[in-house]
């Protein structure tokens, strides 16, 4: 969840079942005006009251106690009502507590400083214990109804959270969420082209594999191989395109900038065909079946954007960066990452001696001219 949805989980309070569970806090510096207001409280059912007449310690006891509404006197020595209401709006915490002013000023510029300052309604000295009530009984309740809305906001965004993690890895479903919430596009409706790194795996053999096993064990078997290529993915903050057949297309450097996705991208590369292996083990254990994993990668120029007709929709890449991906991926073999030349270039560092080779300059099906492609295996 993002920062302020847990804020408001944190610091919401419990819904009221009666105004006898309500906690009223008051801070006024005539001890009378505490007592009388004490007394008419208990007589209207309220059996929890937090009085001050210390007014420096307001803050400190709002804090502790973070009552359900506050009655705060403006006209007080040392740290005046205002002086609290501007102290509470800056707090995270406290700038949710709905405060009633009590004032015995009526000049209308002193009512409209305290509504800036966050004031959510008002009583004229000496406090009418009729109007006492129901500015406590609508306070009450129009806090419980934004308690109430604010809970619903929260299950339904931690529901859109959830659908958004099905397809990206969880820091970016938190930064989708964080941009809508701020009113900006992760996903732009124009259609743009952007520096990415495309990734595609694939599971060598999968067709002898559905003409070998039984219909939920080849669905059983793509699950666990796909369970194995997204959490690697998610963990290195990839995003996953396309999901087809066996097929997996993930994409770097897109929607957010990531000005270390080539090393991303490598790592994904790697931990997919390391995590895989002991699925690849139990396989040919259980079913007698040899495979592995195959996969491409290429670095250069595509095209994001959302793409499909005006029945289905789909936010994806393509290019001629993804095709050549793909390419590499249909010639790379068992547990082999076919890359493109200037991808090695970027993570040429990284690669462990002896693990890389040289396959020269390759032609590729539907590209003009052959490209440098170098083979790296674990």
């Amino acid at each position: 969840m993002s920062a302020a949805t847990d804020l408001h989980i944190e610091h919401a309070r419990p819904s009221l079942g009666s105004v006898a569970d309500a906690l009223v806090m008051m801070v006024d510096d005539e001890p009378a005006v505490i007592e009388v207001t004490h007394a008419f409280l208990e007589d209207a059912g309220y059996r929890r009251f937090v009085p001050t007449t210390d007014s420096t310690e307001a803050i400190a006891l709002l804090l502790r106690e973070r009552p359900h509404v506050l009655l705060l006197d403006l006209n007080m020595p040392k740290v005046t009502g205002f002086d609290i209401l501007a102290q509470m709006q800056a707090d995270n915490v406290l700038k949710h507590i709905p405060a009633i002013v009590m004032t015995s000023e009526d000049a209308a510029q002193i009512k409209l400083k305290a509504l800036q300052l966050g004031a959510m309604d008002f009583l004229s000295k000496p406090v009418d214990p009729s109007e006492l009530a129901l500015r406590l009984r609508n306070t009450l309740a129009r806090r419980e109804l934004e308690a109430r809305r604010l809970a619903e906001e929260v299950r339904r965004k931690e529901t859109i959270r959830r659908a958004f993690s099905r397809y990206v890895s969880p820091r970016l479903a938190e930064g989708i969420m964080n941009d809508a919430s701020n009113d900006a596009a992760p996903f732009p409706s124009q259609a743009q082209r952007a520096d990415v790194v495309a990734l595609f795996a694939d599971l060598r053999g999968f067709t002898r594999i559905t003409e070998t096993v039984g219909v939920e064990s080849a669905v059983q078997m793509l699950n666990e191989y796909f369970s194995v290529l997204t959490e690697a993915a998610y963990q290195h903050e990839g995003t996953i395109f396309n999901m087809a057949g066996d097929s997996l297309l993930v994409g770097f450097n897109v929607p957010f900038p990531q000005p270390d996705s080539p090393a991303r991208a490598w790592r994904t590369a790697m931990d997919m065909i390391s995590r895989f292996a002991p699925v690849s083990t139990a396989w040919r254990a259980r079913h007698g079946i040899a495979t592995g994993v195959g996969v491409g990668i290429c670095r250069g120029e595509a095209i994001i954007g959302n793409i499909g007709s005006p029945h289905f929709m789909s936010y994806t890449v393509i290019g001629d960066t993804v095709n050549t991906a793909a390419r590499l991926m249909q010639m790379a073999q068992v547990n082999e990452v076919l890359v493109s030349g200037n991808f090695y270039e970027a993570i040429c560092t990284l690669v462990p001696g002896g693990r890389a080779a040289s396959c020269g300059d390759v032609a590729l099906r539907g590209k003009a001219e052959a490209i440098p492609v170098y083979s790296i295996r674990l």
